[in-house]
């Protein structure tokens, strides 16, 4: 079995139709630390990177300026990542140490993440990077509002970029900004048109130095935007539990299983940073709707503060039920509820 060192990063980038990915990708594309990268994408013809294609290898596959390996998805996404281990192996393609998925603007990136941690083959050579957003500030309230696969996009999130900030008014973006605040928490929102690009913060994956931060409900300036958001997603909400004693690792995991099993559809997010019976540090942790990423064991805490802290990004869940499912199950007291609906 390969180790976690050896293990080919992949990066999932996302957002709704319209909303910048492909722009994003090829400001990406320009950086030295994707140099050798496999780009998967849906078609060729969504993406516009015309003008960075050198070569064309067979009908699935160019080789770009930068010397990365742009690749169609014609099949199911084991099939093209397994395509390029073996074509790799083969020496048929250039060597690459690090692969970004472009989605298609409706897609839902719980199966894409669902495969990348669950299939067998592809535990063995790949492990999942962040998840980066792009969100479009003109136009979130509609596609927000009306495309659940928007908000789940959101919700997957690590990084959220708000783009097309140059076009929209100030109240637009900060009314966008606080709703991606309130929707996932724990997210970093970042503004897309800022120079230079982030690059090894948007790729990289680094254990978090303190618990994911909460940001309670405020009305932005009661923005028409920020009204229409919340109208449509009021079934959409954050919550997050602080708890006093350390978890029973294995009750939590237990308890944790069930509820994805049961509700996963609607626990779109479940992130937080955990304190464990037996454990001096700390240990995180990560979900997104059915698929639990692995754990990992931090070196030590960041605060005096040692208690767990986890939020939620629910559809349509009673909170004060699931606290006490928790409290139930593992045996604990919640110390604390905060919500942001």
């Amino acid at each position: 079995m390969s180790s976690a060192r050896t293990l080919t990063p992949v990066n999932v980038l996302t957002g709704f139709l319209g909303s910048g990915k492909t722009t994003l990708l090829q400001r990406l594309l320009r950086s030295p630390r994707l140099d050798r990268t496999a780009v998967l994408i849906n078609e060729f013809g969504e993406v516009g990177l015309d003008h960075l294609l050198v070569q064309r290898v067979d009908d699935a596959v160019v080789l770009l300026e930068s010397g990365c390996i742009c690749c169609t998805i014609r099949g199911d996404l084991t099939g093209a990542l397994r395509g390029l281990l073996d074509r790799r192996d083969r020496v048929e393609i250039p060597a690459f140490d690090r692969v970004v998925i472009e989605t298609t603007g409706l897609a839902d990136p719980g199966p894409i993440l669902y495969t990348l941690l669950n299939e067998p083959v592809l535990q063995h050579h790949f492990q999942l990077g962040n998840v980066i957003t792009t969100v479009d500030a003109v136009n979130a309230a509609l596609h927000l509002s009306k495309n659940p696969e928007g908000m789940k996009q959101v919700a997957a999130a690590d990084h959220l970029l708000v783009t097309k900030t140059d076009l929209a008014s100030d109240e637009q973006i900060a009314a966008v900004r606080a709703v991606l605040a309130q929707v996932n928490p724990s997210a970093h929102v970042r503004d897309a048109i800022d120079e230079p690009l982030d690059v090894d913060g948007l790729l990289d994956v680094r254990p978090p130095k303190s618990a994911p931060a909460f940001v309670p409900a405020g009305d932005a300036g009661a923005t028409d935007t920020l009204h229409a958001l919340r109208r449509h997603s009021q079934d959409i909400s954050s919550f997050s539990l602080v708890l006093d004693e350390p978890l029973d690792w294995t009750a939590f995991g237990v308890w944790l299983s069930l509820l994805l099993h049961r509700y996963g559809d609607d626990v779109l997010r479940v992130k937080g940073i955990l304190s464990v019976q037996g454990s001096a540090a700390p240990v995180f942790m990560n979900a997104v709707q059915h698929v639990v990423h692995p754990p990992q064991h931090l070196e030590t805490w960041s605060t005096e503060d040692r208690r767990s802290r986890i939020v939620f990004i629910t559809r349509g869940i009673d909170h004060g039920r699931l606290r006490r499912s928790l409290e139930a199950f593992c045996r604990l007291r919640v110390a604390e509820l905060s919500v942001s609906a």
